[in-house]
């Protein structure tokens, strides 16, 4: 059976993976083996902007498909839609902002913005947020705020130093012997922790004071999720380096990290090679990613994205709902405890609901869906989940018991 082969023959990250047995998908909603229609509600963890198999998407993806797959390591070879796509999101970004490499993944993008920040400052100490989470290998984890995932992998990088997020207090621990602040620009595993007082703009501050460069992590709430194209703009801040990742690709694998040009030639020489990678910029993904990035910055999916996340809070409402947190369409519930959580994910799983869990906040339940999801779509979730949340809400008064 496939899901014996699974367990078997494909490296697992969880004792308990849900393993639901896929077989196809398309719009907001995915089909398991049986047929059975699920409300995608996550949209492959934020990396699914326009839904499953976008029309625009699979169209850029066969066209180039008919050309040429890889041909030569990233950055020798002019490639048209590597060169199309890293304009198209210069064009969308602040004139500082003009020069974009494409890579692999959202993790190497922050390897290649850690290692830049380090090669142009001519600094080492990279200053981070607890509860950040940046990626997994091994330089992005040693700018993750959470000990207990990586004391296992230690050491790690070193001259790493944490700060607490929307903690202006911990302003005065960057200093002219920071190469750069790293920080999500809304915290994802944290809980979707937006950040307040004007915190990204003090922050900004005090880099160009002691000469600081501000990476922001823009992987979740890039592309268009927050209603803006990227999450910055709505914060009074514009970083010095830029990463994405996730919703970039439409679907497909890709992250990339953008800065001056300036900036960016500093990894082109002495040494040569300063940041290389094979896959990068594949043409099948750039023309993917460019497809997504042209219907989101053409349609109206951005302001539909808060108009969307004012729907959501419209209809999540019930007393075991504590707090709805994010913004446009990368929102969190927020529940009581860890057990509720587990229960309200597996059993809207059972009816046809695709929900998910955040890195480091137990209590919280991943509400990431396509931008291109309906009004409709919205209604009929989160009517799913409340009828969930009043099944165990009346268990809970009929027992007496405390959630």
């Amino acid at each position: 059976m496939l899901s014996e082969d699974f367990l078997k023959y494909q490296a697992q990250t969880t004792p308990h993976p849900l393993a639901m047995e896929i077989s196809h998908a398309e719009g907001c909603y995915i089909y398991d083996t049986n047929n059975k229609a699920y409300l995608d509600f996550v949209a492959g963890v934020s990396a699914c902007s326009l839904g499953h198999k976008h029309p625009k998407v699979v169209k850029a993806i066969k066209k180039q498909l008919d050309k040429y797959l890889h041909v030569m390591v990233y950055g020798e070879y002019i490639q048209e839609p590597a060169v199309e796509l890293t304009k198209l999101l210069a064009k969308h970004l602040p004139e500082s902002l003009e020069t974009t490499y494409l890579t692999n993944s959202g993790t190497e993008a922050i390897e290649g913005a850690l290692k830049l920040a380090r090669r142009a400052t001519g600094r080492s100490q990279i200053i981070a947020a607890k509860h950040a989470y940046h990626g997994n290998t091994m330089g992005s984890m040693s700018v993750m705020g959470y000990e207990e995932r990586k004391q296992a992998f230690r050491p790690l990088v070193p001259d790493i130093q944490f700060i607490t997020f929307n903690n202006c207090d911990d302003l005065n621990l960057i200093t002219r012997k920071t190469a750069a602040v790293i920080l999500e620009t809304i915290q994802g595993g944290a809980g979707f922790i937006e950040p307040n007082q004007n915190y990204l703009a003090k922050v900004r501050t005090r880099c160009d004071e002691v000469g600081a460069l501000l990476i922001l992590d823009e992987i979740q709430p890039g592309i268009g999720r927050t209603g803006k194209l990227f999450g910055f703009e709505h914060y009074n801040c514009v970083p010095d380096i830029l990463v994405t990742g996730k919703g970039l690709g439409g679907g497909m694998p890709i992250g990339a990290f953008t800065a001056s040009k300036a900036m960016m030639s500093t990894l082109k020489d002495n040494p040569k090679l300063g940041h290389i990678t094979t896959f990068g910029g594949h043409p099948v993904i750039a023309a993917a990613a460019l497809a997504t990035v042209k219907e989101i910055t053409e349609s109206k999916l951005m302001p539909q994205a808060l108009e969307k996340e004012q729907l959501f809070r419209q209809h999540l409402v019930h007393p075991l709902i504590e707090d709805i947190r994010g913004k446009g369409l990368m929102l969190a519930a927020i529940l009581p405890s860890e057990d509720l959580v587990n229960e309200v994910i597996l059993k809207c799983q059972n009816q046809g609901l695709i929900l998910f869990w955040l890195l480091f906040e137990p209590k919280a339940i991943r509400i990431t869906p396509p931008l291109t999801i309906t009004n409709e779509e919205i209604i009929k979730g989160c009517e799913l989940i409340i009828q969930v949340l009043d099944t165990i809400y009346q268990k809970q008064k009929a027992t007496n018991k405390t959630i």
